[in-house]
């Protein structure tokens, strides 16, 4: 509705007068996180509803689109399943025509990239990338991953995209990692595939995905600790490119990361 739809664009312009007063570029997500089919019937909506969501919120998008400095807007895809469990598994084969309307959807409407966010498995995302290939739009794979370092199927990260690269027809324009505190991955960052990851949108909170879960209250983190630890992930990451923040943050942490990373 509208209110919500003014909420949303308070929201993206928060982020692009933050971009202004650092001087970047900046990546805008649309918010389809979840709007695809088995997640929109929870909710009562049918192909064609799914449909006009997908383009409302890339039209949303558009209404702040500029070229200098730049503000892509990325298409953005959810997992089947839960963002946080791989307890419901697919093919590669499934994924492609699970993730096709969709996907389809906001190609049409022009979107710059496809994001694929905290995906948990690697037959997933390289379903996703071949989809995104097929209608000739660049794609971005992004793994959450446990405490460990590992996805929460038991895949490494780093056999997760190498994988991904060799079965999805080149892979993706580049690979990510989302809603994971730094600390739960920087161990796992080894040659030779650190180069294939060029952005982080990390959680505020050190909690696990189980605790995040079990929790009634938001854990905001310490936003300054943050920068400091994607100042220590950009030594590590030679194109780390893309920085932001996923949950418990807001525009206090995605401030201190990107100042940490570029100075």
């Amino acid at each position: 509705d509208e209110t919500g739809t003014e909420a949303l664009r308070r929201y993206y312009a928060s982020y692009a007068r933050l971009a202004d007063d650092l001087g970047a570029g900046l990546v805008l997500d649309t918010v389809t996180w979840r709007a695809s089919a088995d997640w929109g019937e929870k909710l009562g909506y049918d192909a064609a509803a799914l449909a006009n969501v997908n383009r409302r919120a890339v039209a949303l998008l558009r209404e702040l689109h500029r070229d200098d400095p730049p503000i892509v807007v990325s298409g953005c895809v959810g997992p089947r399943g839960d963002g946080y469990a791989a307890d419901a598994t697919m093919t590669a084969a499934a994924a492609e025509r699970y993730h096709e309307p969709q996907i389809a959807v906001l190609a049409e409407e022009g979107v710059d990239a496809i994001s694929a966010l905290t995906l948990t498995y690697a037959s997933e995302a390289i379903g996703i990338v071949r989809v995104a290939r097929r209608h000739g739009v660049p794609a971005v794979i992004s793994f959450t991953v446990e405490t460990d370092g590992r996805l929460p199927s038991g895949e490494e990260l780093g056999e997760a995209v190498e994988q991904v690269d060799r079965e999805a027809g080149g892979g993706p324009a580049y690979f990510m990692v989302n809603c994971a505190h730094p600390t739960h991955f920087a161990d796992v960052l080894e040659p030779p595939w650190l180069e294939r990851i060029a952005g982080v949108r990390a959680n505020a909170s050190k909690r696990s995905h189980a605790e995040l879960d079990a929790s009634d209250e938001l854990d905001a983190g310490d936003p300054d600790e943050l920068g400091e630890r994607y100042r220590e992930l950009a030594e590590l990451l030679p194109r780390l490119a893309v920085v932001g923040g996923c949950c418990g943050t807001d525009e206090r942490h995605v401030a201190a990361v990107a100042r940490a990373v570029t100075r």
